[in-house]
């Protein structure tokens, strides 16, 4: 079982930046698979971020260039920069931990972006 824990969400005016950061438990962190998600009511999750255990990302369109993941496999932490934001990047974010036949969801922080 792999928990995990995100923090880092708020209220934050159009322009401005967040970081997201998620804490997972275990010690395969490093082999994972590593993302974040967002979710809007009535709306399905969708990728946002990705970045696997050698290092290699990828982005939704809608955030390319004003996001950015990355990792810290010492300390089992993945994190999201998210600047230049605007009010449709409102959502519940989630953290998402992928190895194998293993899939962990964080239980998510809210992202407002006020206009």
């Amino acid at each position: 079982q792999v928990q995990l824990v995100e923090s880092g969400g708020g209220l934050v005016q159009a322009g401005g930046s967040l970081k997201l950061s998620c804490v997972a438990s275990g010690n395969i962190f490093r082999l994972a698979t590593m993302g974040w998600y967002r979710q809007t009511p009535g709306k399905q999750r969708e990728l946002v971020a990705a970045i696997t255990s050698g290092g290699s990302t990828n982005y939704a369109d809608s955030v390319k260039g004003r996001f950015t993941i990355s990792r810290d496999n010492a300390k089992n932490t993945v994190f999201l920069q998210m600047n230049s934001l605007k009010p449709e990047d409102t959502a519940v974010y989630y953290c998402n931990f992928r190895y194998l036949y293993v899939n962990y969801w964080g239980q998510g922080t809210q992202v407002t972006v006020s206009s």
